[in-house]
């Protein structure tokens, strides 16, 4: 009862401190948020990020990691898979996609297509350029955010992944052009996980211009699209499309930070996404043609002319729902205060959302934000969720970079989202 009531002074606390300019309330029904040290530990080399999981052909979770034994961005840094029979609650040894001593990779997103193929993508240091940058005084000293956009697969649910690497050609644009290398070395990476749309996997991912003292200093949003993923089984012969169309990625209002896009599918056949800004809110927009044009970049607001969402340099996410008494509404995630910088992840706050017509196609609109996962230390930063929905419940993982955890989200709560 004691821990319960921590959990609820610091929800409150934090609404206290950032609720300057906000007019959306709370829900007054907001019970104890999930303490995240009850959740189902994943098993790590240390340093874990990333813990995103798909649902194989026998019903198990394979859950993609990027792992390694020190700190972000070091090297060693690769990235790993691990299954679970039971929800979470346990998980097997670690599975190598890529191994520890070979060039560095990172940011690892699954993607299962109809034939149980699992495709991890991710970024990968193909030319070990370690040395070079650090060389270069106006360049990143970590190499996780450069080299290759690749990827790996499996079809045996997780448990052993190919030898061949394949190679996406992203499409070279002006803020390549702009970075330390003029494009001759690419930086970018990608969260979330790819989206199944109208017949394509669409994958968003973060392009990067320049660096600076808080590491990445310019970056745009982009997608990829394969129109034939879904249905190709030689991966020489997948297609490959950058969006949107032209030089030009999605960007802030205000700012040179535009990153960590998510996306989601409407029923109209739309596309939403969100990305992270260093303005104090996040951005949405829509695209009406599958990804090639979007809707002029906005703050993001709870509905069209609404106040607009707070939150930090951060992972904002958004999923639509398919099972149970919620499929067909959206959640999101986010953090609900207007820093400016990398802290402040603590709690972790969810949004509802639901369809509503516009004049340009379908929009969601958001309800009031309840706390879903918190630490009893403030210091702690919750991000990089990602949600599994199996036999009508919610699970959510999360990590704070040392544990990742599993942690299944009662009705009760989530009712709390669309009263």
């Amino acid at each position: 009862m004691l821990e319960h009531l921590r959990l609820a002074l610091l929800v409150t606390l934090m609404v206290c401190i950032h609720a300057k300019g906000q007019t959306i309330e709370t829900d007054t029904r907001q019970p104890p948020p999930i303490d995240i040290s009850t959740g189902w530990e994943i098993p790590s080399e240390g340093y874990c990020d990333q813990p995103y999981v798909v649902k194989t052909a026998d019903g198990a979770w394979l859950c993609t990691m990027t792992t390694g034994r020190s700190s972000e961005g070091s090297r060693g840094q690769h990235i790993v898979a691990t299954r679970s029979a039971d929800k979470g609650r346990s998980w097997s040894p670690l599975i190598d996609i890529e191994p520890a001593d070979g060039p560095e990779a990172s940011w690892v997103m699954p993607f299962i297509t109809p034939s149980g193929r699992i495709y991890a993508f991710y970024t990968y240091n193909k030319d070990n350029l370690r040395q070079v940058l650090a060389d270069n005084p106006y360049a990143a000293r970590r190499v996780d955010t450069l080299g290759e956009y690749a990827f790996k697969y499996s079809d045996d649910g997780g448990r052993t992944w190919s030898d061949r690497r394949g190679y996406i050609p992203v499409r070279e644009t002006a803020i390549d052009r702009a970075n330390p290398y003029q494009g001759k070395v690419r930086f970018f990476w990608g969260v979330g996980k790819p989206i199944e749309h109208n017949g394509s996997m669409m994958l968003g991912f973060s392009k990067v211009g320049r660096f600076g003292d808080n590491f990445i200093a310019q970056s745009e949003s982009w997608f990829l699209r394969s129109d034939n993923i879904l249905t190709e089984p030689d991966p020489d012969r997948l297609h490959w499309q950058t969006l949107p169309e032209g030089d030009e990625g999605l960007k802030s209002p205000e700012g040179p930070i535009a990153e960590e896009v998510n996306l989601t599918t409407l029923s109209d056949g739309s596309l939403f996404c969100t990305y992270r800004t260093v303005a104090g809110h996040p951005c949405h927009a829509y695209s009406r043609d599958n990804g090639k044009t979007w809707t002029k970049p906005e703050f993001m607001s709870y509905y069209p002319g609404g106040p607009l969402v707070d939150h930090p340099r951060a992972a904002n996410f958004v999923r639509k729902l398919t099972q149970g008494p919620f499929a067909g509404r959206y959640i999101y995630w986010f953090h609900n205060h207007p820093g400016k910088s990398y802290e402040g992840r603590n709690p972790a706050w969810l949004l509802g959302g639901v369809e509503k017509d516009s004049p340009a196609g379908k929009v969601i609109h958001w309800g009031k934000p309840v706390a879903v996962l918190a630490s009893k230390d403030p210091k702690v930063r919750i991000s990089y969720p990602d949600f599994i929905e199996d036999d009508g419940r919610l699970y959510i993982t999360e990590t704070q970079k040392s544990i990742a955890r599993v942690h299944e989200i009662p009705n009760d709560l989530l009712n709390l989202l669309w009263p």
